[in-house]
């Protein structure tokens, strides 16, 4: 996991912009937290300081070697293995955070990428209050799941779907391509584009018009 220094995380604000504030209300560190961090007074908990990395990175933002930090020189994410799928989905939630809109996911095994998640119950948690606040409608076209909404999610079926490893997810401005050969080494590649996004967006509202609801035979077992 990278890490962050006090200077970085203060150099990372004044790029953005941000106020301690500001970061305080995207990840929920409190404002004393990242003052004590800041000054090098308290080194906070692994999972504070992912929070915080997480909010950064999803803002543009890179640390480099030397206590450096920058802006990313591109916009290409890559999210390898297992261990990086919960990191995707962090990342996902803040940009669907910083500009909601319409998420659609096209897969055939939506179990696959669900059973990795190490918290699936904040992950809806996170998702569920974004769709209630109406910053996000979800739809996923998918041929094998259990189809459990959980108050927030639409599906359909496909008329055709082939059987294959690979599928994508728009959120935002964001493409997300994914691959998951065996559960063990998903590959997730994470594209800033939103004329990307917006070109699989509409090809997905094709689909979706001609794809209908889940069927028996579509349950996951």
């Amino acid at each position: 996991m990278t890490q962050i220094s006090p200077s970085q995380l203060r150099a990372a604000r004044a790029l953005l912009n941000w106020s301690r504030a500001d970061l305080s209300k995207r990840t929920g560190v409190s404002e004393q937290t990242i003052h004590r961090f800041e000054n090098g007074t308290h080194k906070p908990e692994t999972q504070t300081t992912h929070r915080l990395l997480t909010a950064l990175e999803a803002a543009g933002i890179d640390f480099t070697d030397h206590d450096g930090v920058r802006f990313k020189p591109d916009d290409i994410m890559v999210f390898d293995g297992a261990e990086r799928v919960d990191a995707f989905y962090d990342y996902n939630y803040e940009e669907l955070l910083r500009c909601g809109g319409d998420v659609c996911a096209n897969i055939y095994d939506e179990t696959v990428l669900r059973k990795l998640r190490k918290n699936p119950d904040m992950h809806r948690k996170r998702m569920k209050e974004l769709f209630d606040r109406g910053l996000i409608t979800v739809r996923v076209l998918t041929t094998k799941c259990d189809f459990n909404t959980y108050g927030y999610i639409q599906f359909r079926c496909p008329l055709l779907q082939p059987d294959s490893s690979i599928g994508f997810y728009v959120f935002g401005d964001s493409l997300a391509l994914v691959s998951y050969v065996d559960e063990a080494s998903p590959h997730i590649v994470v594209i800033r584009s939103a004329p990307m996004a917006e070109g699989y967006r509409k090809s997905f509202d094709v689909a979706w018009k001609q794809a209908k609801p889940p069927s028996k035979s579509n349950f996951a077992k």
